[in-house]
């Protein structure tokens, strides 16, 4: 194991509506809620509790764009869809895991679009700020983290080497889109990430505060929608198994320590401290 003192940027991502197709940066400004724009809109059923590709892989296919203060949407065989970002017409509130957030609904036509393609009556909500949903201070400590519609953190982070280490292990190696990171480090080791406390630069600084447990979306086919059997899951259960998260752990949970308002690019160089 290598010392560990410093760790690039490889690539950066954002996934604008929940679940979907992300977006490759070149660099990415830092909000409260962690990348500007990630998970920004989600996806309710009938009930307004979220819903994701473990159970809609389809979701997969959707991509979004950024376009002003909103996006645009494709997906095959559908035309495009344009969504403003402004719309707070109609505030609504939604459920994500344990959480109840405020949202507003962007409106039937993008309701409309949604349940066309994904079969089901949906509808497409953007999160709205008037109430903050934070990470749990069991993990983030002092420290207060707001997010959108993350799973319950900011950021996540994955060492390139980490997914190298997991592709020696499988007869078919996987992308690193299966995990659906906001950040890629470079020039650490494989599972280096897990002892990194914080990672700065001279404007800001990241705290990783707790390891990244694994679903099934990791076994779709992010370019296919295809559920692909029980890899990486299976592998990971080998020697990536967390008995007090109760579950396989890649990657890292990462906060905002310092630094709103400054952008992340690729190829920087961020100074890392360790944990104890």
């Amino acid at each position: 194991m290598s010392q560990l003192t410093v760790a690039t940027i490889r690539s950066l991502t954002i996934y604008p509506v929940k679940s979907c197709g992300g977006i490759a940066l070149s660099q990415a400004r830092l909000c409260s809620t962690g990348l500007e724009h990630d998970r920004r809109w989600m996806l309710v059923k009938s009930d307004g509790y979220f819903t994701t590709q473990r159970e809609l892989p389809k979701m997969a296919l959707i991509q979004p764009q950024l376009q002003d203060q909103g996006i645009v949407v494709t997906a095959p065989g559908m035309p495009n869809l344009s969504v403003s970002g402004v719309n707070t017409s109609r505030s609504i509130e939604v459920g994500i895991w344990r959480d109840l957030c405020l949202a507003f609904d962007e409106g039937d036509d993008a309701a409309d679009w949604f349940s066309t393609y994904l079969q089901q009556s949906l509808r497409l909500v953007r999160f709205n700020d008037e109430r903050l949903r934070l990470s749990s201070r069991d993990w983030t400590g002092e420290l207060q983290a707001p997010n959108h519609f993350s799973d319950g953190y900011p950021i996540l982070i994955i060492s390139a080497a980490s997914l190298a280490d997991l592709n020696e292990r499988l007869i078919h190696p996987l992308p690193m889109n299966r995990f659906r990171p906001n950040i890629v480090i470079q020039d650490v080791d494989a599972y280096g990430e897990d002892r990194i406390d914080e990672m700065r630069t001279d404007e800001i600084c990241l705290r990783l505060v707790k390891p990244c447990t694994r679903c099934k979306i990791t076994t779709t086919n992010q370019e296919t929608a295809v559920v692909e059997g029980d890899e990486p899951l299976l592998a990971l259960t080998k020697y990536r198994r967390d008995l007090k998260l109760k579950g396989v752990t890649f990657g890292q949970n990462t906060v905002i320590v310092s630094g709103l308002g400054q952008s992340l690019r690729v190829g920087d160089q961020l100074g890392v401290t360790l944990k104890c």
